[in-house]
C-alpha cells in the first residue's frame, strides 16, 4: 500500500470512528472566500460558489477504459479489484424538487455532509455500496457514498452532493479519475434496501446486490 493510501486509510478510520456526528469537523461557510491557489488548487471557495478543480484523468486510465464493457452513458464497468477508475460524475443538492421531501438527510437517515474533509455522494449501491470511501484526483476531500438516486441505478455514475443549486451548477457533469480508498458494505446496503423494494430503483439495486453476493462477486474490504 502506498504512503498516500495509508494516510487516506488512517483518515477513513478517523471518519468512521465519529461518523455519528460531524461536530469535530469544520463546515465551510458558503460566504467563505479564498483562492484556489492558496488552497493548493483543491476546489476552494471563490465568492459564493465553489471552484471545483479536478485533475485530468491519466492517459493510461482513459486508454484502459476504452476496452471495457460500457453502461448507458458509455462509461466503463470495472471489477471490484480495480480501485482506479474513469468515472462520470454529476452533482445534486437538497433544494432540488425531487429531494425536498428528504431535506438534508441522505438515504441512511443521517445528515448529508459537506465539510473540508468529508463530503457525501450518491451512487448505485450495487456498484458502490453504502459506506464506500473514495478520492477524486485533484481534490483533497474524501467522499463517502451514503445516498442513492433513481437516475443512477444501472450506471457507474457518481452524484456529488453540493450545498446549493449554484454549487451544483459549478460542478456540472465531468469525467474524473476516482480512487476507491475503502469499500463499503453490500450486506448493509441490502439491509437498508430490503425495506424499500416498493420503489423500482431500490428493488433493482437490492436484486443485483443479492445476485452478486450469492455469486461471491462483491468487493471485500478485508481482502483488498
Amino acid at each position: 500500500m502506498s504512503f498516500r493510501l495509508a494516510s487516506a486509510a488512517a483518515l477513513v478510520a478517523l471518519l468512521f470512528s465519529s461518523c455519528a456526528s460531524d461536530s469535530n469537523l469544520t463546515v465551510l461557510s458558503k460566504s467563505r472566500s479564498y483562492s484556489s491557489a492558496s488552497s493548493g488548487g483543491y476546489g476552494g471557495y471563490v465568492g459564493r460558489a465553489d471552484v471545483y478543480t479536478t485533475a485530468q484523468p491519466s492517459a493510461t486510465l482513459s486508454q484502459q477504459a476504452s476496452g471495457k464493457p460500457k453502461d448507458k452513458h458509455g462509461m466503463a464497468f470495472y471489477k471490484p479489484s480495480e480501485r482506479n477508475r474513469l468515472v462520470r460524475t454529476t452533482a445534486y443538492t437538497c433544494s432540488e424538487d425531487d429531494h425536498l421531501q428528504y431535506g438534508s438527510q441522505n438515504a441512511t437517515g443521517t445528515p448529508l455532509r459537506y465539510t473540508e474533509r468529508v463530503r457525501s455522494a450518491a451512487a448505485d449501491w450495487a456498484v458502490y455500496p453504502v459506506g464506500t470511501v473514495f478520492r477524486i484526483k485533484g481534490m483533497s476531500q474524501l467522499f463517502v457514498v451514503d445516498d442513492y438516486g433513481s437516475a443512477l441505478t444501472g450506471t457507474n455514475t457518481v452524484d456529488i452532493y453540493t450545498p446549493s443549486k449554484q454549487h451544483m451548477a459549478a460542478w456540472g457533469r465531468r469525467n474524473v479519475e476516482l480512487t476507491v480508498v475503502q469499500w463499503g458494505s453490500y450486506s448493509r446496503s441490502a439491509e437498508i434496501l430490503a425495506k424499500r423494494t416498493h420503489y423500482p430503483h431500490c428493488a433493482q439495486m437490492y436484486t443485483q446486490i443479492n445476485r452478486m453476493m450469492s455469486a461471491g462477486r462483491t468487493a471485500s474490504t478485508a481482502s483488498r
